[in-house]
This record gives structure tokens, C-alpha cells and sequence, in this order.
């Protein structure tokens, strides 16, 4: 899944632009990550992270990548359907995003709520309603919203 760039001075194979992806976000379950709400329109996400994203070739649903800097793995993955939110979810481990609780990226599983695992491939995602926990040998890896009855596996 080779992502392109968008935007000015767009470059083949790039994978993002700088664009306005908070320096420590926040994780709101059920409501939102980073201030993106699932059902939220494209034009919405838009005007909230800016028009520099990478775009994914090859996903099954359109999806952008909004990261720090070119070629930088961390940041904020965003999938649509029918030109509105239908998940989002952190690109790898940002650093300082967190929930309003205190809980943080880095914490260890048993800090997580109570929540139901599903097993994906090199990692465990543990979902309460359309809250997703992702977790890496025993640390919190990722926040993510998914639209119930969707796989949280990304």
C-alpha cells in the first residue's frame, strides 16, 4: 500500500506532508481522537488537520495519512466511507497522546478498561464499543475509533 502525497508540491511514492496533527492529541472513547469524530464529513476533516495528507493506494477504503513530516511513520490514519469518518486511529506511537483520564500511550495492557480483544496480525486490539485499544507486547501502541461491527484490525 504505497501512500501518495496531496497538496502542494506533491512528489510520487511520498508519504505525507507536514500537516496540523496536534503535537499531543487526545483520545475521547467513543467520541473522538485527536478532535476527528467518526460520521464526520472529508470536507470537516479537512478544514480541522489541513489539505496535506498522504493518500493510501491500494486500501480497501479511501484512507489519508495526516503525519508530522514527510516520511514520518507517526501521526493520525483516517478512513471514509461515502466522504465521512468511518475510522480513526494513530499511525504508529505518537508521543504525548493520551486520554482525559491520564492514560497514555506507553502505559502497560492492565491500565486499558475493560474491553473485548481481538487478535490482528503482530498485535492485539481491545475494543469497547467504537473505542479500539491497540497493544504491542503489553503496551498501549494506539488509540483508534471504528464504526461498531467493523474489524478493528487495520
Amino acid at each position: 500500500m504505497a501512500p501518495r502525497r496531496r497538496g502542494r508540491g506533491a512528489a510520487p511514492g511520498e508519504p505525507a506532508l507536514i500537516a496540523a496533527v496536534p503535537v499531543a492529541a487526545t483520545f475521547v472513547p467513543g467520541r473522538s481522537l485527536a478532535g476527528v469524530r467518526l460520521g464526520q464529513t472529508a470536507a470537516a476533516v479537512r478544514a480541522h488537520l489541513g489539505r496535506d495528507y498522504g493518500l493510501c493506494r491500494g486500501c480497501a477504503t479511501t484512507t489519508w495519512y495526516f503525519t508530522y513530516r514527510p516520511f514520518d511513520d507517526k501521526g493520525l490514519g483516517i478512513e471514509l466511507t461515502r466522504g465521512r469518518v468511518s475510522a480513526v486511529y494513530t499511525l504508529w506511537q505518537p508521543d504525548g497522546w493520551q486520554t482525559p483520564g491520564g492514560l497514555t500511550l506507553g502505559a502497560p495492557q492492565a491500565q486499558i478498561p475493560h474491553a473485548i480483544p481481538v487478535t490482528c496480525s503482530g498485535y492485539e486490539a481491545f475494543v469497547s464499543g467504537t473505542s479500539v485499544y491497540y497493544v504491542v507486547n503489553g503496551s498501549l501502541w494506539g488509540f483508534g475509533l471504528v464504526r461498531r461491527g467493523r474489524s478493528p484490525c487495520r
